[in-house]
């Protein structure tokens, strides 16, 4: 006579448990592996601070010439508010001359790319002012508008305009007619026409040109503090390298790091507001 089975096994065998198993660990899998890829980058960041290091250590480098991690961190602590305070005004210099190139760029972008006229017209004098140089006019806006923050911010838009004007008018530009000749022909205006297809074509490439030309700014604000400024995180490189305090001028080298991060991620984050449809790609 066969035995009854125990409740809690009937129906079941080993192969069957172990699947089980296995689908109760996924969620616990899954959640370690996004973990892991987001602690990627800050990951990276200490490995590049320890090779950093090792190299300073191996080759004996003095300190002239390549100082430690340990005495730069240490100069972010002991100079905080000479950085703090400087890192405001350059910090001020890229979101004016940043915030003027896109109020500016994004708008004539979108009348060159509808409006023929306006790109025979307006475009060539543009291209002919991007070809000129902008370190060399640099010392004329010192002349024209002085020390002040006024040459900064206009170094700051002309070194930006370009790449994100190039990025609207190609973003504008990219829908295909047949989208448009549909969307009349189901009776869409010119305005709805206009919001509810060719701003959704353009925002992807429109964001291309805005990261591209943000990463420009805070070169840019910098630039213009080397020509002429008495405040600022340029100003303070240059006053590191002058005296070959190479702490310091690693210190502010930091910060601008820090700054060019913060930059990118709220670039990131309004494109990720503004463009829903762009996150499950680039999850």
């Amino acid at each position: 006579m066969v035995s009854p089975s125990p409740s809690g096994l009937i129906g079941s065998t080993p192969s069957s448990l172990e699947s089980d198993s296995a689908r109760d660990r996924m969620p616990l899998v899954r959640s370690l592996m996004k973990i892991g890829w987001n602690l990627l980058p800050p990951l990276t960041f200490v490995a590049i601070v320890g090779g950093w290091a090792l190299l300073v250590k191996a080759f004996k480098i003095p300190a002239y010439l390549l100082p430690a991690p340990g005495p730069v961190f240490q100069r972010l602590v002991t100079d905080a508010g000479l950085l703090w305070s400087n890192s405001l005004v350059t910090l001020t210099e890229i979101v004016l001359g940043f915030g003027l190139t896109l109020v500016t760029a994004i708008p004539l972008g979108l009348l060159i790319a509808l409006s023929p006229v306006a790109r025979q017209i307006l475009y060539p004098p543009i291209m002919l002012l991007q070809l000129v140089p902008k370190i060399a006019v640099a010392p004329l806006f010192l002349v024209w508008l002085g020390f002040g923050i006024e040459s900064k911010v206009l170094l700051t838009v002309l070194m930006t305009f370009f790449p994100l004007l190039l990025a609207s008018i190609s973003g504008f530009q990219i829908l295909d007619n047949r989208l448009l000749y549909l969307t009349r022909s189901m009776g869409a205006s010119t305005w709805q026409t206009f919001r509810f297809l060719r701003v959704p074509a353009a925002l992807p490439v429109i964001f291309s040109g805005i990261k591209a030309s943000a990463t420009i700014a805070a070169t840019a604000a910098i630039v213009a503090e080397f020509v002429g400024a008495n405040q600022g995180l340029g100003y303070v490189l240059l006053k590191g390298t002058s005296t070959m305090d190479l702490e310091l001028t690693f210190a502010v080298l930091v910060v601008l790091t820090v700054i060019g991060i913060i930059i990118n991620y709220v670039v990131e984050f309004s494109e990720w507001l503004m463009a829903p449809w762009q996150r499950d790609q680039s999850s």
